[in-house]
């Protein structure tokens, strides 16, 4: 009866707490995983308006540097054109990504970059556009590979053109290297082909150094959409085209026998007949001073 009587007694008032604390490190990564999880679109056509921008950026920079040094020898600039590009999108990075700034184009379509790896650990999220930016050393490798690889990949391909390396009669050692080039520039243009197959489907990293680095476009603001609207360049882009479409017809088209298909319509009939009477019955062409011999009346 005592040995009953004691496992019958209530448990003490804390016990709860002790059971909540005890637990609390097991609920804790449940609902941190279920609340991080929400699922969020970004614009795919946003995002490759971003990068155009960014270039058409970098080709303004470069224009109006060019013109500074308009008066020097033509021509100087353009061994140095690697170099010069690669400066302007250093100066681009320096005062964006570096300070934690979105780029120019970014800016205008209300996009940021994210570290994609510190989702997993992050608290409460509202929206999904919830993250820390990129750390220093993701800014680090960004430059190294946009900056670097880029102007290193030009240089190399300028250079290996110039010693003519794919010739067959070149030695067998910068053949090698030549084939060698080939073949990364093929791999590399079928990766960023299959990148863009899955960027496509996912949304998610529109180049291979973003999905190596894990450097996400979202959203900057949820309530603010893009700055820049193209319906002013779609209608420049229709009206240009009908032009040229226009100027490729016109000069195709006989206007002597357009003249005869719109003569029925026309109201003044005496000024048809007049044009009529002038044109040349061999030709049909309309002489720019017609001769009238006297008395006979003949042209």
């Amino acid at each position: 009866m005592g040995s009953s009587n004691l496992s019958q007694q209530p448990p003490p008032e804390d016990e709860w707490i002790r059971t909540y604390l005890k637990l609390l490190p097991e609920w804790q990564p449940l609902a941190l995983s279920h609340q991080s999880m929400i699922p969020i679109s970004i614009s795919r056509v946003n995002q490759f308006d971003a990068a155009r921008l960014d270039i058409e950026m970098s080709a303004m920079l470069k224009e109006q540097l060019v013109k500074v040094f308009s008066l020097m020898k033509p021509g100087m600039l353009f061994q140095y054109e690697p170099e010069l590009d690669a400066f302007l999108e250093f100066l681009i990075w320096r005062f964006s990504i570096w300070v934690d700034k979105p780029t120019p184009g970014n800016a205008l379509m209300n996009l940021r970059y994210r570290d994609e790896r510190a989702m997993d650990s992050i608290g409460k999220v509202r929206t999904g556009l919830e993250g820390p930016g990129l750390t220093i050393a993701q800014k680090i490798w960004y430059c190294i590979a946009t900056v670097g690889g880029q102007y290193t990949w030009a240089r190399l391909q300028s250079f290996s053109a110039f010693r003519r390396w794919g010739d067959s009669e070149q030695r067998p050692l910068a053949r090698r290297a030549w084939i060698f080039i080939q073949r990364i520039e093929g791999l590399y243009k079928a990766a960023s082909f299959g990148n863009l197959l899955i960027f496509l489907y996912t949304g998610r990293f529109r180049n291979l150094i973003e999905r190596v680095l894990q450097a996400r476009l979202v959203y900057g603001s949820p309530n603010m959409n893009r700055a820049v609207s193209f319906e002013y360049m779609n209608r420049q882009l229709v009206w240009n085209e009908f032009s040229e479409m226009l100027l490729l017809l016109l000069p195709l088209l006989n206007s002597t026998s357009m003249k005869k298909i719109l003569s029925p319509f026309s109201k003044d009939k005496s000024s048809s007949s007049e044009v009529d009477d002038d044109t040349c019955p061999i030709c049909q062409a309309i002489p720019t001073i017609p001769f009238l011999a006297l008395p006979c009346q003949h042209r």
